[in-house]
């Protein structure tokens, strides 16, 4: 992970423009003024395997003032046409969550992500969320591989990390849940960035009468 780290500020940090869902960005979290809202989030229901269900508001800007203060981890609000919609944070695994679990290697960065939580869902956000936070780590140099591990009963999360490009290396034995261990590689998640993107561009094909093919 690279020393380099954002300033506690609100400044835009990364920006990518996905071909049908619009522009997406991420910002570093401010813990006082973002607690509220991310309360709301990650206590949800829909949001169990983040694992603050029982949070108070104070536990949770406990939590992120914590991580903007750590080392080897920061949080991200992300902005999906300018409105927050979801949650990432980047860590290094040889410290944080993973130490002494793996055998960590120079350029690797971990991951969690978390979309808002939403009664009306539209198809593909969560598949832009993911590739969107991805496309920001590999935009570091020094990020060579990224590494998560998500509880194994998460099947929504385990399909959407195949998508972009992960693998799973093993199961792990955490305090907290039975964990899938899984690595993307910088070419792995480049290779399936771009079929993702040959398929988008499949889909949105119109034939001559205007109607989209199918």
């Amino acid at each position: 992970m690279s020393s380099a780290r954002t300033n506690g500020g609100a400044g835009i940090v990364h920006v990518r423009t996905d071909p049908r869902l619009g522009d997406f960005a991420l910002r570093p979290v401010d813990p006082a003024n973002d607690a509220e809202l991310l309360h709301r989030w990650v206590t949800h229901p829909k949001s169990a395997f983040w694992l603050m269900q029982e949070a108070s508001l104070t536990d949770v800007e406990r939590e992120f003032m914590s991580i903007a203060a750590a080392e080897h981890h920061d949080a991200f609000l992300g902005l999906h046409e300018g409105e927050p919609r979801f949650l990432a944070e980047r860590y290094d695994p040889a410290h944080v969550e993973l130490k002494g679990l793996y055998e960590a290697e120079p350029g690797d960065v971990g991951m969690h992500f978390l979309c808002a939580p939403t009664d009306t869902p539209v198809h593909g956000f969560t598949l832009a969320v993911i590739t969107t936070v991805m496309d920001m780590l590999f935009a570091d140099p020094h990020t060579r591989r990224v590494v998560v591990e998500p509880d194994v009963r998460n099947t929504a999360v385990h399909a959407l990390n195949e998508a972009v490009g992960f693998r799973i290396e093993r199961t792990v034995a955490k305090p907290e849940k039975d964990a899938y261990l899984s690595m993307c590689t910088r070419e792995q998640f480049e290779t399936a960035r771009d079929a993702l993107r040959t398929r988008a561009a499949s889909e949105a094909t119109e034939t001559p009468g205007g109607t989209k093919s199918r």
